[in-house]
């Protein structure tokens, strides 16, 4: 079994467009994660405000904590939604459907073969029979 996986088998424009929806996907995976940063920073500063509300209020200022208490703590980051729905609306009607069609592209053109692209790229920059140059991994056979 070989652990060269360029797939010779197929042609360049089908390499090259499975490597740009690989790298669309990488980029959306990008985005999902700093969608969370953004839901966690958001949770995490709504806590904070908590604190300081609690902290006008211990301190006399209770006009001030009543209002940031009433009108921003909990209060939706866009119409109707903290971020946890963002972040459920976004996996559930994009990010889940962009890994579906990755996931056919791969199957229907390269036998569910991942990073075709790349392997041809390694395969091409390698220095063949080098140390720290090798194809991939050793496989049994």
């Amino acid at each position: 079994m070989s652990n060269d996986r360029s797939r010779p088998d197929l042609d360049d424009t089908t390499v090259e467009g499975l490597g740009k929806l690989s790298e669309a996907l990488e980029t959306i995976e990008q985005a999902r994660g700093q969608l969370y940063g953004f839901h966690q920073h958001s949770g995490k500063a709504d806590l904070l405000l908590q604190d300081a509300v609690d902290l006008f209020r211990e301190a006399g200022h209770t006009e001030l904590a009543d209002d940031l208490d009433r009108d921003l703590v909990g209060r939706n980051v866009i119409a109707d939604r903290w971020t946890f729905q963002i972040v459920e609306d976004y996996d559930a009607t994009y990010w889940s459907v962009f890994r579906s069609f990755d996931e056919r592209a791969r199957t229907e053109l390269a036998g569910g073969d991942r990073h075709v692209y790349e392997a041809r790229m390694k395969q091409r920059e390698r220095t063949a029979d080098h140390p720290h140059h090798e194809a991939g991994p050793a496989l049994d056979d």
